[in-house]
């Protein structure tokens, strides 16, 4: 499918028209207004005070290096700080991008980030992600060598699994992990995933509300379990460290997984999960 056409069928509004073959559009700092670096300092400055109280170490570390409050940041400023401690790099891309492309660049190291910002009528909210949800979100833990490894690992198990039939159940192991995922350490359960640490109201509700589950990470219970992208998760998978996200991806039979599970109904997450 042409860009226009995906972009078209997705109903998405990124610029799509001046896009690169592998979708990364440049960033043009001077097209961003005083309004738009406005809501970046005050989305910013809220989320700081959240995640100082409840994201893990590492993206705290980070976040400090990155100085994110003046406004919004140079991607090529970022990538000075990301190649040398974890050899990432962003690049600038017009919003969400079909899954064999997304795959790719996270094989490569590559992470995309919307270069758009969200307006002030959506600053609580916004259905698509943003440069704020992007950089904020996921690019401080891309500095980790063992979260990024983690990273690099699972773009390439996603491409392999796309002929196998298996990117839904790939899906749900991104969305409980590095969009919502929880990690116990020596300072009790934190925060490391981007949909939390940019979500002023569902970081809040994942670490303290006593409603959701909050289960052991186990992968595949975790590509079993369906998800909502329009609320709340009932569920959180809680890891011990990168280093087990990064060995259960790696040493996972895959193949099998998806030939057992992948014509299976997801597994509710708002009930207890059953062993599988």
């Amino acid at each position: 499918m042409e860009a226009a056409d995906w972009k078209s069928a997705q109903g998405l509004r990124g610029n799509y028209r001046d896009m690169g073959p592998d979708w990364t559009v440049p960033q043009v700092t001077g097209s961003y207004s005083a309004a738009e670096h406005e809501i970046w300092r005050k989305l910013c400055a809220r989320q700081s005070r959240l995640v100082r109280r409840h994201a893990t170490p590492e993206f705290l570390a980070t976040l400090g290096a990155l100085d994110f409050g003046d406004g919004i940041p140079r991607f090529d400023d970022i990538n000075r700080l990301l190649k040398r401690r974890s050899g990432w790099e962003i690049v600038g891309v017009p919003g969400f991008l079909p899954d064999p492309i997304f795959f790719d660049h996270l094989a490569g190291r590559r992470f995309p980030v919307t270069v758009w910002i969200r307006t002030q009528e959506e600053f609580d909210y916004i259905v698509e992600p943003d440069i704020f949800h992007d950089l904020f979100g996921h690019v401080p833990l891309l500095a980790d060598p063992v979260f990024a490894d983690f990273m690099q690992l699972y773009g390439t198990r996603a491409r392999e699994a796309q002929p196998l039939g298996g990117a839904a159940m790939l899906s749900r192991l991104y969305w409980y992990t590095v969009e919502f995922g929880l990690i116990r350490g020596a300072g009790g359960l934190k925060g490391y995933g981007a949909g939390l640490l940019s979500s002023p109201g569902e970081i809040v509700h994942a670490l303290e509300d006593p409603r959701p589950h909050r289960v052991p990470f186990d992968l595949v219970r975790c590509l079993r379990t369906g998800f909502r992208i329009d609320a709340y998760q009932k569920t959180y998978f809680v890891i011990e460290s990168y280093s087990q996200l990064f060995e259960s991806l790696g040493n996972a039979g895959l193949a099998a997984c998806f030939r057992d599970w992948k014509d299976d109904a997801p597994l509710d997450p708002a009930t207890a999960l059953p062993s599988h």
